[in-house]
């Protein structure tokens, strides 16, 4: 006796087949794609803003590579809107002559009421934008970008010297736990 198969509606999902390999964990958001070390070590980091950017394809194509760095990047508020600069994203591997710049001016996306909360807390002497992170989210490039201000020589010392003094106070902590 033949079966004949059961129909199955059209809209009915069906499920999906797992990848043979797994997804970067940049693309897939598991990691950051570029992360400014410098920016803690010179600037009093205080408020931090997450904020879309605006790329061209071979940019996106160039952060999933890893080939970004923020290390003398810094944000600027004009007309009313935000732009990231000196952000290098070096070249795509596979791109031709319609290659982006790598140090190329980029607008960054964020509301206009927040862009003039910002604003407020921008123009207070000593104060600056500075990127900390570029990330995916959603399959879409984000920014973060934090409200800083410059740290002095002496400030860095002392930052330094807090480090180092937490870290010995860690390892008596773990040599006394041992015995």
């Amino acid at each position: 006796m033949a079966r004949t198969p059961i129909p199955t509606a059209p809209n009915q999902a069906k499920p999906a087949a797992k990848p043979d390999r797994p997804r970067d964990p940049v693309a897939a958001g598991q990691r950051d794609a570029a992360y400014n070390r410098s920016a803690g070590f010179n600037y009093f980091l205080t408020d931090r803003y997450e904020c879309g950017v605006e790329l061209r394809g071979t940019e996106v194509k160039s952060i999933r590579e890893g080939k970004a760095n923020l290390k003398d990047a810094y944000g600027l508020l004009k007309d009313g809107e935000l732009f990231l600069l000196n952000a290098h994203i070096g070249p795509f591997s596979h791109g031709n002559a319609m290659n982006h710049d790598s140090l190329r001016t980029r607008r960054l996306l964020m509301h206009k009421t927040e862009i003039r909360k910002l604003a407020g807390k921008a123009t207070v002497k000593g104060f600056t934008l500075i990127p900390t992170r570029l990330y995916f989210r959603n399959g879409r490039v984000k920014c973060e970008i934090a409200l800083a201000k410059g740290k002095q020589d002496w400030d860095k010392r002392e930052t330094a010297r807090k480090r180092e003094a937490d870290k010995e106070a860690k390892a008596a902590i773990a040599r006394s736990q041992r015995r």
